[in-house]
């Protein structure tokens, strides 16, 4: 027999499912409570109860899409250097694969930039690390003679970046006709 708890995490997962599916296809400011409740199987109250408010809602639902990449960040036996880099083609593969979170990922981000959107400060926040994260990496391959040392690394992860997301809004539109991990190792060929 669960426990309250185990029932009560239980019920949140639900409620994380069907907010996503809802702010993908919908927006975050399109989609009411009503309907990620009545998606979820329980009423606003019940959702409320779970998740004080939509703002709160947004901002578990996408620190729980982050958790399984930040442990795998965090990970010390991750890649590193020019390996980091095909690492993220391998990143864009996984993507490929999980179109309802790529989805989520570029309906919300894009949502986000509009004045006082709950997940602004996050997708700033993460956009920073990464750029940040990426740049180190370059440098490492930088270091190691893979990347050319005269290649601005903050410019470099900001361009990957741009190109990823780019290809995922691409991907979306037309999935046979775009090959995210294959674009995103061609350009890693490029630059190294």
């Amino acid at each position: 027999m669960a426990t309250n708890a185990e029932r009560s995490a239980s019920r949140r997962r639900e409620i994380l499912a069907a907010a996503s599916a809802m702010f993908a296809t919908k927006g975050f400011h399109k989609s009411s409570l009503q309907e990620v409740a009545a998606a979820a199987g329980i009423t606003p109250a019940g959702l409320l109860h779970h998740f004080g408010s939509k703002d709160q809602l947004l901002t578990e639902l996408l620190a729980h899409r982050d958790a399984s990449e930040i442990a795998e960040v965090n990970d010390p036996e991750r890649p590193h250097g020019t390996a980091f880099l095909e690492h993220l083609a391998d990143t864009a593969d996984r993507n490929s694969d999980r179109r309802g979170l790529t989805q989520l990922y570029v309906v919300l981000s894009a949502d986000g930039v509009t004045d006082e959107h709950p997940a602004q400060d996050y997708f700033r926040s993460r956009y920073d690390g990464l750029r940040s994260m990426i740049a180190d990496e370059i440098r490492l391959a930088q270091a190691a003679g893979d990347v050319a040392g005269d290649r601005d690394p903050q410019e470099l992860a900001t361009l990957i970046i741009a190109v990823m997301d780019g290809l995922q809004i691409q991907w979306l539109y037309n999935p046979e006709a775009v090959d995210m991990g294959g674009l995103v190792r061609k350009l890693i060929g490029v630059l190294t």
